[in-house]
Protein backbone atom coordinates (compact mmCIF):
# COMPACT_ATOMS: atom_id res chain seq x y z
CA UNK A 1 0.00 0.00 0.00
CA UNK A 2 1.32 3.39 -1.00
CA UNK A 3 1.31 6.26 1.36
CA UNK A 4 1.24 9.91 0.40
CA UNK A 5 4.95 10.06 1.17
CA UNK A 6 5.94 7.15 -1.09
CA UNK A 7 3.78 7.37 -4.18
CA UNK A 8 5.14 5.82 -7.37
CA UNK A 9 6.50 8.35 -9.81
CA UNK A 10 7.25 11.06 -7.28
CA UNK A 11 10.41 13.11 -7.45
CA UNK A 12 12.60 14.01 -4.49
CA UNK A 13 10.54 17.03 -3.62
CA UNK A 14 7.31 15.11 -3.67
CA UNK A 15 6.15 16.37 -7.07
CA UNK A 16 4.63 13.90 -9.43
CA UNK A 17 6.77 13.16 -12.52
CA UNK A 18 4.63 12.92 -15.61
CA UNK A 19 5.38 9.99 -17.87
CA UNK A 20 7.01 10.97 -21.17
CA UNK A 21 4.34 11.22 -23.81
CA UNK A 22 4.90 9.84 -27.32
CA UNK A 23 4.93 13.41 -28.65
CA UNK A 24 7.89 14.33 -26.43
CA UNK A 25 9.76 11.20 -27.47
CA UNK A 26 9.31 12.11 -31.13
CA UNK A 27 10.43 15.68 -30.49
CA UNK A 28 13.62 14.44 -28.82
CA UNK A 29 14.31 12.02 -31.69
CA UNK A 30 13.72 14.78 -34.27
CA UNK A 31 15.97 17.18 -32.36
CA UNK A 32 18.73 14.54 -32.29
CA UNK A 33 18.36 13.94 -36.05
CA UNK A 34 18.43 17.68 -36.75
CA UNK A 35 21.57 18.08 -34.64
CA UNK A 36 23.28 15.16 -36.40
CA UNK A 37 22.34 16.57 -39.82
CA UNK A 38 23.64 20.00 -38.85
CA UNK A 39 26.96 18.51 -37.74
CA UNK A 40 27.35 16.24 -40.78
CA UNK A 41 26.34 18.65 -43.58
CA UNK A 42 29.86 20.12 -43.95
CA UNK A 43 31.19 16.64 -44.76
CA UNK A 44 28.80 16.24 -47.69
CA UNK A 45 29.14 19.75 -49.11
CA UNK A 46 31.60 20.23 -51.95
CA UNK A 47 34.88 21.50 -50.57
CA UNK A 48 36.05 25.00 -51.42
CA UNK A 49 39.35 23.34 -52.36
CA UNK A 50 39.26 21.41 -55.60
CA UNK A 51 42.25 19.34 -54.54
CA UNK A 52 45.69 19.06 -56.06
CA UNK A 53 44.21 18.48 -59.53
CA UNK A 54 43.76 22.24 -59.87
CA UNK A 55 47.54 22.51 -60.25
CA UNK A 56 47.65 20.48 -63.45
CA UNK A 57 49.19 22.54 -66.23
CA UNK A 58 50.41 25.20 -63.78
CA UNK A 59 53.97 25.81 -62.67
CA UNK A 60 54.92 24.12 -59.43
CA UNK A 61 54.54 26.68 -56.64
CA UNK A 62 57.91 28.11 -55.65
CA UNK A 63 57.46 28.74 -51.95
CA UNK A 64 60.26 28.96 -49.39
CA UNK A 65 61.34 25.61 -48.00
CA UNK A 66 64.13 24.44 -45.72
CA UNK A 67 66.38 21.48 -46.30
CA UNK A 68 66.62 18.99 -43.46
CA UNK A 69 69.47 20.98 -41.89
CA UNK A 70 67.61 24.32 -41.98
CA UNK A 71 69.17 25.90 -45.09
CA UNK A 72 66.93 27.62 -47.66
CA UNK A 73 65.84 25.38 -50.53
CA UNK A 74 63.83 26.07 -53.68
CA UNK A 75 62.15 23.55 -55.96
CA UNK A 76 63.12 25.83 -58.87
CA UNK A 77 66.65 24.42 -58.43
CA UNK A 78 65.30 21.09 -59.71
CA UNK A 79 64.11 22.46 -63.08
CA UNK A 80 65.25 20.20 -65.91
CA UNK A 81 64.39 17.06 -63.95
CA UNK A 82 61.17 15.11 -63.68
CA UNK A 83 59.94 15.48 -60.11
CA UNK A 84 57.71 13.49 -57.84
CA UNK A 85 56.82 16.01 -55.13
CA UNK A 86 55.30 14.33 -52.11
CA UNK A 87 53.73 16.15 -49.14
CA UNK A 88 53.95 14.04 -45.98
CA UNK A 89 54.37 14.05 -42.19
CA UNK A 90 55.85 11.53 -39.76
CA UNK A 91 52.54 11.20 -37.84
CA UNK A 92 50.67 10.16 -41.03
CA UNK A 93 50.30 6.32 -41.33
CA UNK A 94 49.52 6.37 -45.11
CA UNK A 95 52.62 8.55 -45.64
CA UNK A 96 54.78 6.01 -43.80
CA UNK A 97 53.31 3.17 -45.87
CA UNK A 98 53.99 5.03 -49.14
CA UNK A 99 57.59 6.10 -48.44
CA UNK A 100 59.28 2.76 -49.26
CA UNK A 101 57.59 2.82 -52.69
CA UNK A 102 58.81 6.39 -53.26
CA UNK A 103 62.31 5.26 -52.25
CA UNK A 104 62.11 2.39 -54.74
CA UNK A 105 61.13 4.83 -57.52
CA UNK A 106 63.99 7.13 -56.49
CA UNK A 107 66.52 4.30 -56.76
CA UNK A 108 65.22 2.83 -60.04
CA UNK A 109 64.39 6.00 -61.95
CA UNK A 110 67.24 8.36 -60.94
CA UNK A 111 69.25 7.38 -64.02
CA UNK A 112 66.33 8.58 -66.15
CA UNK A 113 66.30 12.03 -64.54
CA UNK A 114 63.55 11.44 -61.96
CA UNK A 115 63.94 13.02 -58.55
CA UNK A 116 61.74 12.44 -55.54
CA UNK A 117 61.28 15.43 -53.24
CA UNK A 118 59.55 14.76 -49.92
CA UNK A 119 58.12 17.91 -48.33
CA UNK A 120 57.44 17.36 -44.65
CA UNK A 121 54.43 19.38 -43.51
CA UNK A 122 54.68 21.24 -40.21
CA UNK A 123 57.55 19.43 -38.53
CA UNK A 124 61.15 20.39 -37.83
CA UNK A 125 64.07 19.35 -40.01
CA UNK A 126 65.40 17.20 -37.16
CA UNK A 127 62.12 15.28 -36.88
CA UNK A 128 61.88 14.85 -40.67
CA UNK A 129 65.51 13.74 -40.98
CA UNK A 130 65.28 11.24 -38.10
CA UNK A 131 62.05 9.79 -39.41
CA UNK A 132 63.32 9.46 -43.00
CA UNK A 133 66.56 7.90 -41.73
CA UNK A 134 64.59 5.33 -39.68
CA UNK A 135 62.91 4.18 -42.91
CA UNK A 136 66.12 4.16 -44.96
CA UNK A 137 64.95 7.05 -47.15
CA UNK A 138 67.70 8.50 -49.35
CA UNK A 139 65.71 10.87 -51.56
CA UNK A 140 65.70 14.60 -50.78
CA UNK A 141 63.66 15.59 -47.74
CA UNK A 142 62.78 19.25 -47.20
CA UNK A 143 60.49 20.84 -44.65
CA UNK A 144 57.61 23.26 -44.89
CA UNK A 145 57.14 24.26 -41.25
CA UNK A 146 54.23 26.61 -42.05
CA UNK A 147 52.47 24.10 -44.35
CA UNK A 148 52.16 26.65 -47.15
CA UNK A 149 52.71 23.97 -49.79
CA UNK A 150 49.74 21.99 -48.54
CA UNK A 151 47.52 25.05 -48.97
CA UNK A 152 49.03 25.91 -52.37
CA UNK A 153 48.47 22.32 -53.52
CA UNK A 154 44.85 22.38 -52.36
CA UNK A 155 45.67 19.21 -50.43
CA UNK A 156 42.72 17.50 -48.75
CA UNK A 157 45.09 15.57 -46.51
CA UNK A 158 48.35 13.70 -46.52
CA UNK A 159 50.00 12.28 -48.46
CA UNK A 160 49.52 14.43 -51.56
CA UNK A 161 51.74 13.96 -54.61
CA UNK A 162 52.40 15.95 -57.78
CA UNK A 163 54.26 14.76 -60.88
CA UNK A 164 56.19 17.65 -62.43
CA UNK A 165 57.72 17.72 -65.92
CA UNK A 166 61.20 19.01 -66.83
CA UNK A 167 59.78 22.52 -67.46
CA UNK A 168 58.43 22.71 -63.91
CA UNK A 169 54.76 22.19 -64.85
CA UNK A 170 52.49 19.92 -62.82
CA UNK A 171 51.20 17.14 -65.09
CA UNK A 172 49.53 14.82 -62.55
CA UNK A 173 48.37 15.21 -58.96
CA UNK A 174 47.07 12.74 -56.40
CA UNK A 175 45.46 12.78 -52.96
CA UNK A 176 46.29 9.75 -50.85
CA UNK A 177 49.04 7.13 -50.89
CA UNK A 178 50.44 5.73 -54.13
CA UNK A 179 52.09 2.40 -54.85
CA UNK A 180 55.31 1.91 -56.80
CA UNK A 181 53.31 0.76 -59.84
CA UNK A 182 51.01 3.81 -59.73
CA UNK A 183 53.97 6.19 -59.56
CA UNK A 184 55.78 4.46 -62.43
CA UNK A 185 52.59 4.56 -64.55
CA UNK A 186 52.19 8.28 -63.82
CA UNK A 187 55.82 8.90 -64.84
CA UNK A 188 55.72 6.78 -68.02
CA UNK A 189 54.48 9.48 -70.45
CA UNK A 190 57.22 11.86 -69.28
CA UNK A 191 59.93 9.23 -69.57
CA UNK A 192 58.78 8.20 -73.06
CA UNK A 193 58.70 11.77 -74.40
CA UNK A 194 62.27 12.78 -73.56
Amino acid sequence: METDEHRMGEGKEGRMLAPMTPLWRWLIVLAAIALAAFLLVPYFRPSTSAGPGTLIGAPLPDLPLLDERGAAYSLASERGHILVVNLWASWCPPCRAEMPDLERVARHEAVRGVRIIGIDQGESGAVARAFAHSLGITYRIVVDPTQRYGRAFGAFGLPTTAIVDRRGLVVRAFDGPLTYQQIVRALAPLLESK
